[in-house]
């Protein structure tokens, strides 16, 4: 039988402890302000004048004095580029769900402003609009991946010919993406794999990803596959799958990002706000040491949840065949449990070695770290020391300062951190 941590409330100190935090988490997430939109059902978008094509051999510049419509899988091939102008809207189709398909060599180039954002969205109008409506934005690099082969097919049986990802390119530019929305993303109907809001497989460390939102994914939001980069200013608002599945050995960090789920909205699977694994098993790994390793800093991972609907919820981050994970200065609340072990960390070393998380804040309603080993799940929760948590469970607008709100939500701390327990 699986066997949980100890209570979080035998290893606590007061504050009285010589121990100190010094982030106070005054600062909430401004750089959301000005592109961000926490309603994409309510909003009014101009319908679509002018269809993409189904292929792309040669450059092509989409204008946004256009609103363009994509059906069906659209491929950007040959070495092609797509250029995308700031403020472009580009609707997708629901009846025949749209997916962007940008093949290995060839790049997505989607550059956007704080005024002046890129939008992918339903073609639904307003108030219609539901998670799936479409399927989403796939890009296939040429950088390291941990495979067997060093390779890979992208999911969702995709035209063969276009689906290869992966090699030795560690410093392709595959995508620029800064200031996008993905909204209403994750279609299941016609492919039930393969259709989150944002795939990369095998991105090169000179590819650029910032501020991108993805709102009510059908599946994951951040599906990230292999590949070497440091992303920032990440929002996956209400996702039925993982907010950041990462996968395939990818090395990188993750700065500024944000999760907001709610505990009626997850998967069949379960859904996670970090899904963390270190190598995929139905395609093998290289080595160990090429095993997912990331570096989460200044995250705000919320459930939605109060105690009339918390027992819904899962772990915030669940870690996976010997993945790696730091996670530095953040917030975690409304899960079960911070952190979720499966069976490949076989010893309380593996543990310690694999997750660290430090100068950070939890709520939550488990015990903090769920582990299926009996034999080491009383010291895997040392993994949480030197973080502050609340003693017993807060409901969300308990906790924050306007954490419900439609227009701009705000995850700033009522108290101050200095309140709260220090675990160690």
């Amino acid at each position: 039988m699986k066997k949980r941590c100890f209570l979080l409330t035998t290893f606590i100190v007061l504050f009285s402890s010589v121990l100190s935090i010094a982030q106070d988490f005054s600062e909430t997430n401004k750089w959301t302000k000005g592109w961000t939109n926490f309603s994409p059902n309510k909003t009014e978008y101009p319908k679509a004048e002018e269809n993409l094509p189904n292929i792309i051999v040669n450059t092509m510049y989409l204008k946004n004095d256009v609103v363009y419509l994509m059906s069906g899988d659209v491929y950007v091939t040959n070495g092609a580029s797509l250029i995308i102008e700031e403020g472009t809207i580009i609707r997708c189709d629901h009846v025949n769900p749209a997916n962007l398909i940008v093949t290995k060599g060839s790049k997505l180039v989607a550059t956007g402003s704080m005024a002046y954002p890129i939008v992918f969205t339903s073609n639904k109008d307003a108030k219609s609009r539901k998670s799936g409506d479409w399927g989403g934005i796939i890009i296939a690099g040429s950088g390291k991946v941990n495979t067997a082969t060093g390779n890979g097919i992208i999911e969702g049986d995709f035209k063969p010919e276009f689906s290869v990802y992966g090699g030795n390119q560690d410093f392709e530019e595959t995508t620029v993406l800064k200031y996008v929305r993905i909204e209403f993303s994750g279609n299941t109907i016609k492919r039930k794999t393969g259709s989150s809001g944002l795939s990369l497989y095998g991105l090169g460390t000179s590819s650029t990803l910032e501020n991108i939102m993805i709102s009510h994914a059908g599946q994951d939001s951040f599906n990230i596959h292999g590949g070497k980069n440091d992303f920032q200013n990440l929002v996956s608002l209400k996702s039925h799958g993982n907010d950041y599945h990462i996968s395939q050995g990818f090395k990188g960090d993750l700065n500024n990002i944000i999760a907001i789920r709610h505990p009626y909205i997850t998967s069949s699977q379960a859904s996670y706000a970090i899904a963390i694994d270190g190598y995929n098993k139905d395609l093998g790994a290289m080595k160990p040491s090429d095993a997912t390793d990331i570096t989460i800093s200044n995250a705000t991972l919320v459930n939605l949840s109060d105690k009339s609907n918390y027992q819904h919820t899962t772990s915030a981050v669940s870690a996976s065949n010997l993945a790696m994970t730091y996670i530095h200065n953040s917030k975690i609340s409304g899960f079960s449990d911070v952190v979720k072990f499966d069976e490949s960390y076989t010893s309380l070393l593996k543990i310690q070695k694999a997750f660290m998380m430090d100068n950070s804040f939890f709520n939550i309603h488990g015990e903090g770290v769920d582990v299926d080993n009996e034999a080491i799940s009383k010291g895997a929760l040392n993994v949480l020391k030197y973080n502050r948590f609340t003693e017993g469970f807060t409901a969300v607008n308990d906790l924050f300062s306007d954490p419900l709100s439609s227009v701009f939500p705000k995850f700033k701390l009522k108290q101050a951190l200095n309140n709260y327990t220090v675990m160690q």
